[in-house]
């Protein structure tokens, strides 16, 4: 079996890859499948790499490229590719500040990968990740759900939307065997910073576990779905490889989710990190982030994902302290 993971140099992207070799091979509709023989790596340039041995790993080939590059997605499929993990994508603040950067890798590299992988007819799974960004508007409901109406409130938003319903199509076409992971923020991520609006939620965590202060850019009160990194992990490996009728026809669900507000956030940093000390929490507010975070879905009825089997940690003070042994243990 080989597997393509864009977005591969990713944090999430990073940890898939390593989940699965670690697997050795996927649970495809309750069977087991061939042993995983390679899996591709694509992305567009090389941040460091959590997991050193991903680059010395005789199963992993790890190539860059630009997903809105036709020809490079083309090149992908030189071998049989039988599970696609598309975790590329221009992310929230990005794609606010660059329209066009957006509408081409999140929609035009979509459109160009999932025709390459149609191009095989070989029926491969592909896993999409999308957000709860994909919801948005002054219609949203208090509390959104897998039937939820999608008005997405940013242009990433909108670039989700319009891929899940290709994956819908795509699917019912019989082109490929498709599921969108309708992702919450993801906690905690480690390394620097990036250009989501939603990147301080991981800061609250990371900068004061390193002694360092983080802004926070919205109010205390702020409402957001949140899951820690174990469980999105395992839950987009997991819906690549339950049964499609189990599905039904809309291929995409919303990730198991904790709904808190930022305050509840920091509360639970100081209460899983016992004696160590943590930097400062700043409160400054960023109008433009704020503005992009109020246009989020504040809960999210994950009812569909649980009666999946979809994981989920049992509190928020488990996935710090996840972190802490995954990722500051040796500091």
């Amino acid at each position: 079996m080989n597997i393509l993971i864009t977005g591969g140099a990713g944090f999430v992207g990073q940890r898939v890859a390593m989940e699965c070799l670690s697997r050795g091979h996927l649970e495809l509709d309750g069977n087991r499948s061939a042993d995983i023989d390679n899996i591709i790596l694509t992305d567009n340039a090389e941040p460091p790499f959590w997991h050193e041995g991903l680059r010395e790993e005789a199963k992993v080939t790890v190539t860059h490229g630009d997903i809105s590059d036709e020809s490079y997605v083309k090149s992908l499929f030189e071998k049989e590719v039988h599970v696609i993990f598309h975790l590329a994508s221009i992310v929230s603040g990005h794609g606010e500040q660059d329209f066009d950067l957006a509408m081409r890798v999140n929609l035009d590299g979509a459109r160009y990968l999932f025709e390459a992988i149609r191009a095989q007819a070989n029926n491969a799974r592909v896993v999409f990740a999308s957000s709860v960004a994909a919801f948005g508007g002054d219609q949203m409901p208090d509390i959104v759900n897998d039937n939820s109406k999608q008005t997405p409130g940013t242009t990433y938003g909108v670039t989700k939307a319009i891929g899940e319903l290709l994956v819908n199509d795509y699917s019912r076409k019989g082109f490929f065997d498709g599921r969108s992971a309708r992702l919450p923020t993801v906690i905690v991520r480690p390394g620097k910073p990036n250009l989501a609006a939603s990147s301080f939620v991981s800061g609250l965590f990371r900068e004061p576990l390193n002694g360092e202060p983080c802004v926070i850019p919205v109010d205390p009160s702020q409402l957001m779905p949140v899951l820690g990194y174990r469980s999105i992990v395992d839950g987009i490996i997991k819906l690549a490889e339950i049964p499609a009728d189990t599905i039904g026809s809309d291929r995409a669900v919303g990730l198991p989710a904790f709904n808190v507000t930022v305050q509840e956030l920091m509360d639970a940093l100081k209460s899983a990190a016992g004696n160590r000390h943590l930097g400062d929490h700043v409160m400054k507010k960023d109008a433009t982030i704020a503005a992009i975070c109020a246009g989020w879905p504040k809960k999210a009825d994950t009812g569909r994902a649980q009666a999946l089997g979809l994981p989920m940690e049992s509190s928020l003070e488990e996935i710090v302290t996840q972190y802490i042994d995954d990722y500051l243990e040796d500091a």
